[in-house]
């Protein structure tokens, strides 16, 4: 799976799994799994001493995972539609209050016209839909060259520079 990281995109081995009983046998490879899954199997997946991912939808409260972001390489935030911005939210605690320093992915109806809003909350990559341009996508983060409010990306709003 291609994602854009680092303002380019770059082939990435994380295979994210959507739907998994908490019951299931924790399966092998880099996987990006539900955080109902993490916390059924947490003491398992640890104990496999590999990278770990979980994934969120705007269901879910961000302080559900305040006690485990030390283990995750990837917090997988979920936008199911374009009109869902719940995730944005999920972003900014992470990043803010949390300190969360590991990358913030953003999966699910990611579109070219979020990109831009969405690295200003903290978002690190981004899973394009898989039937758009993802070189497309990749040039809208150079789309405006000037910020009017503070945000995540600690980037100068323009009222900041007279």
């Amino acid at each position: 799976m291609q994602v854009i990281k680092n303002k380019e995109v770059i082939n990435d081995d994380w295979q994210l799994i959507r739907e998994i009983e908490n019951d299931a046998p924790v399966p092998e490879g880099k996987l990006i799994v539900p955080l109902a899954y993490w916390q059924a199997n947490r003491d398992e997946l640890l104990n496999k001493k590999s990278e770990h991912a979980v994934w969120i939808d705007g269901d879910i409260e961000t302080e559900a995972l305040v006690d485990d972001l030390e283990y995750f390489s990837i917090i997988a935030l979920d936008f199911p539609a374009f009109k869902d911005g719940r995730s944005y939210s999920h972003a900014s605690l992470l990043k803010n209050r949390y300190n969360y320093t590991g990358d913030l992915r953003a999966i699910g109806d990611v579109l070219r016209d979020q990109l831009f809003y969405m690295h200003r909350c903290g978002i690190d990559s981004y899973a394009v839909r898989e039937d758009k341009d993802i070189e497309d996508a990749l040039n809208s983060l150079n789309d405006f060259s000037v910020r009017y409010q503070a945000a995540a990306d600690d980037a100068l709003p323009i009222y900041r520079q007279r």
